[in-house]
């Protein structure tokens, strides 16, 4: 014999459960009274739904104050504070720290790239094409300069030598009038264009 149990049994079981609670209501209880550190006067403490279980008091750090006596303690007669006197150096260092900075700045000056960006404002096979677009920009900015490379069958023109992508982007709108598909390529840029 096989022994069958109603596989809804335990969801009524659960609802019966539940109306039992919704029945009974459990009284309003209250802790012990404590006092109210703020007024100093005494405040029942109701935690939640139920009693308090644990009185804390004896946990709580107790201030006093000091006695109040009548007499002042006269103030004690302090020396004159000294005047702070910097401390004679003992070595001098700027003459190698001037050397330094000159020997960097010899070195920069010789630097002519640096990693930048350029605007490609052409990419494509026509030569009178990019051409065409290089005489309006240089027109319109006489400033930019223009870098034409071919390998063949493509043409590319890149304009500018900009040393931060925020410069790079400003560039970039005033060129898209002449060339709405341009995009800023990561490159190595000019520094210095005088020769």
């Amino acid at each position: 014999m096989s022994r069958r149990t109603p596989t809804n049994l335990a969801p009524l079981l659960g609802l019966l459960g539940l109306m039992a609670c919704a029945t009974t209501k459990p009284a309003a209880q209250t802790a012990p009274v404590a006092a109210d550190t703020a007024t100093g006067t005494a405040a029942p403490a109701v935690i939640g739904n139920g009693p308090a279980t644990e009185d804390l008091a004896k946990y709580r750090a107790v201030f006093t104050l000091p006695p109040a006596s009548g007499a002042v303690a006269a103030p004690r007669a302090t020396a004159p504070p000294k005047a702070v006197v910097a401390p004679a150096p003992t070595s001098q260092v700027n003459a190698q720290v001037e050397q330094r900075l000159r020997d960097q700045a010899f070195t920069n000056e010789k630097v002519k790239y640096t990693s930048g960006y350029r605007v490609r404002v052409y990419l494509g096979l026509e030569r009178d094409q990019v051409m065409s677009i290089r005489r309006q920009i240089i027109s319109r900015y006489p400033d930019e300069t223009d870098y034409i490379t071919f390998k063949q069958p493509v043409y590319r023109l890149y304009i500018g030598d900009y040393a931060t992508k925020l410069d790079a982007a400003r560039g970039l709108v005033r060129l898209r009038q002449f060339a709405p598909k341009a995009e800023l390529e990561p490159m190595q840029v000019l520094v210095n264009k005088q020769p």
